[in-house]
């Protein structure tokens, strides 16, 4: 059974919140599952696995399907590093220059698919 949708109204606030204030976990995992979500519909396919422990991960980006195990291709990282990816505060190169993230397989790189959305400047 697929997931609720969470709705464009509710997860721009999370993410507002998530990235500019000191946010409440609540906020923190609807912004991840929010942005996943986007990215996810935006780059659909099944060849990448992004993961952000322990709120949520999806599968992403057209090439090669896997079918049972571990994904040959997985991208893992933290909330912080999700959201500023998500939103263009931090690029592809960056986050792997600074070890942010955890990447695995010949196609684990979002480049060219985040960000996922802009949040308008304060």
């Amino acid at each position: 059974m697929a997931r609720a949708r969470i709705s464009d109204d509710i997860g721009r606030v999370a993410v507002d919140r998530a990235v500019r204030e000191a946010a409440l976990r609540d906020d923190i995992a609807t912004a991840v599952r929010y942005t996943l979500q986007l990215l996810a519909e935006r780059s659909e396919g099944n060849t990448l696995e992004v993961r952000v422990p322990p709120f949520g991960a999806v599968q992403c980006i057209e090439g090669p399907r896997h079918t049972r195990g571990t994904p040959p291709n997985v991208i893992e990282m933290g909330a912080e590093t999700w959201l500023d990816l998500a939103t263009g505060r931090l690029t592809w190169a960056e986050a792997s220059v600074l070890g942010s993230v955890q990447a695995s397989g010949q196609r684990a790189d979002l480049t060219g698919h985040i960000p996922v959305m802009r949040l308008p400047r304060s």
